[in-house]
């Protein structure tokens, strides 16, 4: 999938995110909800206890006793009327009305739904002077409250109006628990009070000890992650140094367990292939080396022949195979990457092969940058692109030279205006000792090693060459370099 991460740790990443977010998701959803169930208990607990002091009070006076003392319970949060009918319908209540009923049974004995009714409402929206706000009725709860309120505050309720004001703002925006309780001569005890606006979880302490948390068990998993996958870096790094360079240095064997045991099966591969490619090229050049001596011997005896005609063919003979040997002898050498790299010049060495070419005669045109720093094998890399010059030049009339350079790679492109060569060999004349057909003569030369120097060099320098034959005629040979 496109939009999941590329890398080793940002898909770790992505993996801890998701279990921590989901984790702590549940748990705080877990933990918001035994908060507020616990907080609600809680103060359904307290204006339980209150709620049942101030009826053992009032129950225990005389009836002409009871405006006055019930005005003496008022409180800035807490209101206390007494009526002859309940302030509230006989409708059950949610869950939190049990929590209250519940404490409230710890002191009273009865308190079932005939007698104590427990309910939380909004109230209604009050204007400045404590009034009903527009559109509501003589039904609304809070009107009635405030008409028994009035009624038992008597002829001169400038100081309670006050105070119901003061109450009523404070209760403005919050629920409000109200429980009427019924005297044994009938009567009901209304109080109201504001429910506790307990801060909201989401902006709580909790929950930005949660996020810290959080962000730092991220930061330290990123650089744990980061830390266990840098050995997995090295040995991508040091596959990818092995493809150019056999003779780069041992991985270091360091990491977890898992990441020694690849990085030492590494260091043994890159042993055994490094010896595999020396004794290969050892015995190709000793075999090309030993075969010199019967051609020598075969020279000398052909000197004897007395038919000149067979003679000539037997010396033209001797010397291709002599010419075979020494491509084969520098192909070998060539192949064992023996020269170190360096930083040089490249557009300086592409500038130089074509001005030698235009001085030996052919037409040869450099076109890039006047000046680019390569880090490579120079010798290696002049035979190289030496080689396709020589070709362009000898097969195709001349040869357009282009560098072109981006922050990844370099381009060098070579084109000619010749006959090309055909599809289907396009990728065979990479082979060692191919020839095409139309080249096999005595005055072009070569032995059929040149392009297979040619991509040895370039892809022990981690590019590639490929050849493609031009719309208009001619061919085009493309040399990608890394760099870095």
């Amino acid at each position: 999938m496109r939009f999941l991460p590329q890398s080793i740790v940002g898909r770790t990443v992505l993996v801890l995110l998701i279990g921590l977010t989901a984790s702590h998701v549940i748990s705080m959803a877990i933990y918001s909800g035994d908060r507020q169930t616990a907080l609600t208990a809680a103060g359904g607990r307290q204006t339980a206890e209150r709620v049942a002091a101030a009826t053992q009070f009032v129950e225990s006076l005389k009836p002409s006793a009871r405006p006055r003392a019930v005005r003496s319970l008022w409180g800035a949060a807490f209101s206390v009327t007494w009526t002859d009918e309940s302030a509230l319908g006989a409708e059950a209540g949610d869950w939190r009305s049990g929590l209250v009923r519940s404490a409230l049974s710890f002191y009273m004995d009865d308190v079932s739904p005939g007698r104590v009714r427990v309910a939380y409402s909004k109230p209604a929206a009050w204007e400045k002077d404590g009034g009903g706000g527009p559109g509501e009725t003589a039904n609304t709860p809070w009107l009635a409250m405030e008409t028994h309120m009035r009624r038992m505050m008597g002829p001169s309720p400038a100081r309670p109006t006050r105070h119901m004001g003061r109450m009523m703002r404070i209760w403005r925006g919050g629920e409000i628990l109200q429980v009427s309780i019924q005297l044994t001569d009938g009567s009901w005890l209304n109080f109201a009070t504001p429910v506790q606006r307990w801060r909201s979880f989401w902006w709580s302490q909790e929950f930005l000890s949660i996020v810290l948390m959080t962000a730092a068990v991220l930061v330290l998993s990123v650089w744990a992650v980061r830390r266990a996958t840098l050995p997995l870096a090295a040995f991508a790094r040091a596959a990818e140094r092995l493809g150019m360079d056999m003779e780069a240095p041992a991985l270091d064997e360091d990491g977890p367990r898992e990441v020694r045991n690849a990085g030492r099966a590494f260091n043994e591969m890159q042993r055994r292939l490094r010896n595999f490619v020396r004794d290969r090229t050892q015995m190709l050049a000793a075999i090309s080396h030993d075969l010199r001596t019967p051609i020598t011997r075969l020279r000398l005896r052909a000197e004897f022949i007395e038919d000149a005609e067979q003679q000539q063919k037997m010396l033209a003979d001797l010397e291709q195979m002599e010419a075979m040997i020494s491509a084969t002898l520098a192909f070998a050498q060539d192949d064992a990457g023996g020269e170190a790299r360096k930083p040089f010049d490249l557009a300086v060495l592409l500038q130089g092969l074509s001005d030698d070419a235009t001085d030996a005669g052919h037409a040869a045109t450099y076109d890039g940058q006047p000046q680019f720093a390569f880090s490579g094998r120079p010798v290696a890399l002049k035979r190289a692109f030496g080689n396709l010059i020589d070709n362009a030049v000898n097969y195709g009339g001349g040869a357009r030279i282009v560098l072109r350079t981006n922050p990844d790679q370099a381009t060098v492109s070579i084109e000619d205006d010749g006959p090309g060569i055909p599809d289907d060999q396009l990728k065979r004349v990479f082979q060692p000792f191919y020839r095409i057909e139309n080249s096999r003569s005595r005055e072009t030369g070569g032995v059929g090693l040149g392009l297979a120097v040619v991509r040895s060099i370039i892809r022990g320098h981690g590019g590639d060459v490929t050849l493609a034959n031009r719309d208009e005629g001619g061919l085009t040979v493309t040399v990608t370099l890394p760099l870095g």
